[in-house]
């Protein structure tokens, strides 16, 4: 009987031992699968944002040139389309995967620049679509519907970026700070 007991504890022992192991690994999954989706999206966000330009016979041509925010958003896709790619890379060299905060750091840096490129390129679809009368800008999206729509989808595939960082911020937080303990409660003892 005595016998049997310890197997089943030992046997719990393996499975606590694999679970946390196994989970680790579809954690290691998940992360390399949005860092790898980030790569094709970034592209094409960059793509389409360079790529659009519209011209009217009564206000001109219009393109990414022109307003400087689609500017900071090309930049900040091509930087996270980079990171995503070294990190991507990086996260199976074995020397690198113990080092927690090489991945954090970066992760909560871009996940932040891509919060304020989501904004700034949210306010100026906003603004092309709706106008702002106090100011005197008046819409633009009736005189250039193509620039419009291609700007929208770039702006879509943009908050599909921030997302994607936003969990790979959250992934790369618990990896760093889940190897240290929780800190004390001050009913309990803290030296046992």
């Amino acid at each position: 009987m005595r016998h049997t007991i310890n197997t089943r504890e030992g046997e719990r022992n393996i499975f606590s031992k694999l679970q946390p192991q196994e989970a680790s690994m579809s954690l290691k999954l998940i992360d390399s699968c949005l860092r790898l989706s980030v790569i094709p999206v970034s592209v094409a966000t960059i793509w389409l944002t360079v790529t659009i330009h519209q011209s009217n016979p009564d206000y001109g041509n219009l393109d990414y040139n022109s307003i400087m925010g689609l500017k900071y958003m090309v930049g900040v896709s091509a930087i996270c389309g980079i990171y995503a790619l070294l990190s991507t890379i990086s996260s199976w060299v074995a020397c690198l995967v113990s080092k927690a905060w090489l991945f954090f750091v970066p992760d909560q840096v871009l996940a932040y620049l891509m919060t304020t490129s989501v904004a700034g390129a949210t306010e100026i679809v906003y603004l092309l679509n709706k106008g702002d009368k106090t100011v005197t800008w008046s819409e633009v999206c009736s005189s250039y519907p193509h620039f419009c729509s291609k700007l929208t989808i770039a702006l879509g595939l943009h908050v599909f970026v921030l997302f994607s960082f936003l969990f790979l911020s959250v992934i790369s937080a618990y990896r760093a700070f889940s190897v240290f303990d929780p800190p004390c409660d001050s009913q309990t003892n803290c030296d046992a």
